[in-house]
């Protein structure tokens, strides 16, 4: 369910029964500072460009999305430096076409948060104020407030889950600092999140997380890939390398295969690469192929 992070499992991975082969990148921003509204998709278990899917209602930086291997669920938009929009937006996966309105987020301060679900539950996280929002995929309708993070995150934490856990992983502090804590819920409870343990960069930064159901990679600045056991608390391990320097890319998985696209280089200019890494492994990423543009901070997900 991922961004972007949010990602989601195949149904033969481990019997975790939402997801598919289908990957979605949603909005984002392109070169200039434009925000286009156009929704892209892939074929995870393939390697080849994007294709284009429909439109989002509202263009932007887009980067929480989920879904329950259906229906994606994507939204709370920034369109400047300041300016945010709570609309949330939904599609049919196995559907091309324009996307509909879902709702709006409970916090409107969130134009830098990710997502993730368990497949009934979506969870946003992770932006100006520290709040975590959830809804039901399955119904349209607003978010609700779930608990805050343990940190004063203000945005692009790397976002990952199993069926029980979700994972919030390093971001940005209200000064924009990089921060490169790790935190955790159980979806179907609401509270706040528990300290987990740290990413292998003292300042992590912006992240994309997807997961298979017992492990989950994030990467992030630096073009540097991490990974932790989700049920285990305790600090990340180095996975490998992105083929481009990108942060604030987006991400998805099949269960088997992590999918990152996009992204931002250290000199802030935008990428449209492609890569994939197979998650039970170790190594650099694999080039995959091209975005339609170049491309950051987009939602990313997955179904079928």
């Amino acid at each position: 369910m991922l961004v972007s992070g949010a990602l989601s499992l195949t149904p033969s991975a481990g019997g975790i029964d939402w997801g598919g082969g289908r990957g979605i990148f949603v909005c984002g921003n392109d070169i200039p500072e434009n925000y286009p509204t156009q929704i892209n998709y892939i074929s995870i278990d393939s390697t080849s460009n994007s294709a284009d899917f429909g439109d989002a209602l509202q263009g932007g930086l887009c980067t929480a999305g989920c879904s329950n291997g259906s229906r994606g669920v994507f939204g709370i938009f920034r369109t400047g430096a300041t300016t945010y929009v709570n609309d949330i937006n939904y599609i049919t996966i196995g559907t091309l076409g324009n996307a509909s309105d879902f709702g709006d987020a409970w916090s409107t301060d969130g134009g830098s948060a990710r997502g993730l679900s368990d497949g009934s539950r979506g969870i946003f996280a992770g932006a100006i104020d520290n709040v975590i929002q959830y809804f039901t995929i399955a119904t349209t309708g607003n978010t609700t407030d779930f608990g805050d993070l343990t940190s004063a995150t203000k945005g692009n934490p790397g976002a990952s889950n199993d069926s029980t856990r979700g994972i919030f992983y390093g971001g940005y502090d209200v000064s924009w600092g990089r921060i490169n804590n790790i935190e955790y819920i159980t979806i179907q409870t609401t509270g706040n999140s528990t300290d987990f343990g740290d990413a292998t960069l003292a300042d992590a930064g912006a992240w994309a997380g997807a997961s298979d159901t017992t492990r989950a990679v994030f990467a992030g600045n630096d073009g540097n890939i991490d990974y932790i056991t989700i049920q285990t608390t305790g600090n990340a391990t180095d996975f490998g390398d992105r083929t481009t320097l990108g942060r604030g890319a987006a991400a998805c998985s099949n269960g088997t295969r992590a999918v990152f696209a996009g992204g931002y280089d250290e000199t802030t200019n935008k990428v449209n690469v492609i890569d994939y890494i197979t998650i039970q492994t170790t190594s650099n990423a694999t080039d995959f192929g091209d975005l339609y543009t170049r491309l950051a901070t987009q939602a990313g997900l997955s179904g079928d």
